[in-house]
């Protein structure tokens, strides 16, 4: 299904229209877009999918704020984002988008719950650091610090970490890169619960397809340009995947 049949959904949350970017390489531009529209709906959980170097983060950053375009426009629920004004991206990513990377950055001198409160000590309206941590499965282990926990666990402390501040939109790249089969599946189904239970506009990249089955739509990417969307006609549970 294209975006515009699927437009009689959730409004637009995300729209982006002819995105380039060129990244200067000494002598050489690398465009790593090449003219990406894209609409992403409020509530959805979307799955980009394609190789390395096909423009997926490169998107994400844009949507996220931590980066412009060189040409095209983006817009947040039917405003232009001022992708070049620091001041207004600063606080659009502090008030509306969470992060959570392949690798988990938290600070190894401070607990899960101490992790956590960097954020909800600076957001407007944040959960405590207990109910965010409490939603991902470390109740248990609010005190705990990042060495003393697997990393499927300091994971989903970053996740806490992205969703305590109640975002409209989870931005995640490569969550499961770094985990095992098993305890990938565990982190997948805490974004898939986020998703569900806070509305929060879910966006994953990945490069393994068989993570494309718990999405509402799957966003094929190449060369900097999106290939197709489909989708899915039945969403997969995590707990229902293997690789």
């Amino acid at each position: 299904m294209s975006d515009s049949q699927a437009s009689a959904g959730p409004p637009p949350l995300f729209e982006a229209r002819g995105l380039t970017k060129i990244y200067p390489m000494g002598e050489v531009q690398v465009q790593a877009l090449r003219g990406v529209d894209l609409v992403l709906y409020a509530g959805e959980f979307v799955v980009l999918l394609g190789p390395s170097g096909s423009g997926k983060s490169t998107l994400l950053n844009i949507l996220g704020g931590l980066d412009a375009p060189t040409s095209g426009t983006v817009y947040y629920a039917g405003r232009e984002l001022q992708l070049n004004n620091d001041a207004a991206m600063t606080q659009y990513r502090r008030a509306h988008v969470g992060f959570v990377f392949q690798f988990y950055n938290l600070i190894p001198s401070l607990s899960a719950r101490e992790n956590v409160a960097l954020v909800t000590e600076i957001a407007e309206n944040p959960m405590t650091p207990e109910e965010a941590l409490t939603r991902v499965g470390l109740a248990q282990r609010m005190d705990h610090f990042p060495a003393q926990m697997s990393g499927g666990e300091q994971q989903r402390v970053a996740i806490a970490r992205a969703i305590a501040k109640r975002p409209q939109v989870l931005l995640c790249d490569e969550p499961t890169g770094a985990l095992d089969a098993q305890t990938g599946v565990l982190v997948l189904d805490v974004i898939a619960q986020v998703n569900r239970e806070l509305a929060t506009t879910t966006v994953v990249i990945t490069h393994n397809a068989v993570i494309a089955a718990m999405a509402d739509r799957v966003v094929y990417f190449s060369d900097g340009l999106v290939a197709r969307v489909v989708r899915n006609a039945a969403k997969k549970a995590a707990t229902e995947l293997s690789w």
